[in-house]
């Protein structure tokens, strides 16, 4: 939503947007309808669909959170995904991604509320059939974009300060999915450990001003054929 609504405010020719979830694809028509013009367009997809956007080139193209959302789509798509998205780019592609918190060290508090969320937010997923998204680190993506036939031009992290808001956005996510879990006892008990998480992180929220931990990328980069 938040990049449909900030690249549909920028100066374009035409912008083309690409979700794989019709949910999502409803929402940001519902919210930035009026930004849209008539040679706009926002198109229900798959990357593994070799017709979308047969032959169309961008001068821009602005990969944001896509490689961490593939795993929901496509598993393991993932490695593909750039050379999948090489014929599209005239000049610039802009990779945006979130380094993985659900596994590694969690050295401070908030660290590891943080990632105890994540993993309690994609148990339930898994729990109720889905699949959640898995992140990539900026390393692996730096690398998988070389090998896909882009020069990077820089990247760059952001450390991440998690605040109530996110908190009580991951959480809700993980109990939309109860009722989809088929064990009603577990189900009642993952209700429990979510609020008492809830809890948990709320209140390190407001003594810590946010929960510090992590960070996200953004990595500007070019096709080696290309005109940039």
């Amino acid at each position: 939503m938040n990049s449909a609504l900030w690249s549909l405010s920028l100066p374009t020719d035409r912008w083309v947007g690409v979700t794989a979830a019709p949910g999502h694809a409803d929402q940001v028509r519902e919210r930035a309808g009026a930004l849209m013009r008539d040679q706009d367009r926002l198109l229900i997809g798959n990357w593994t669909d070799p017709a979308l956007l047969q032959g169309q080139v961008f001068d821009t193209v602005l990969a944001d959170y896509l490689l961490g959302a593939v795993e929901g789509f496509s598993p393991y798509f993932q490695s593909g995904l750039f050379a999948r998205l090489a014929p599209h780019v005239g000049r610039r592609m802009y990779v945006v991604g979130l380094e993985p918190y659900v596994v590694g060290d969690a050295p401070t508090e908030t660290a590891r509320i943080v990632r105890a969320i994540g993993r309690l937010r994609d148990a339930c997923l898994l729990l109720a059939d889905e699949t959640p998204y898995r992140e990539y680190p900026a390393e692996w993506t730096v690398d998988a974009l070389a090998q896909a036939g882009f020069e990077v031009l820089s990247a760059q992290r952001f450390p991440n300060r998690y605040r109530e808001k996110w908190v009580h956005g991951q959480l809700d996510m993980a109990i939309r999915r109860l009722p989809r879990i088929a064990d009603a006892a577990l189900a009642e008990s993952l209700r429990g450990r979510i609020e008492a998480l809830r809890e948990q992180g709320v209140t390190v929220c407001r003594r810590e001003d946010g929960l510090r931990h992590g960070a996200d990328y953004v990595i500007a980069c070019r096709p080696l054929s290309g005109h940039g």
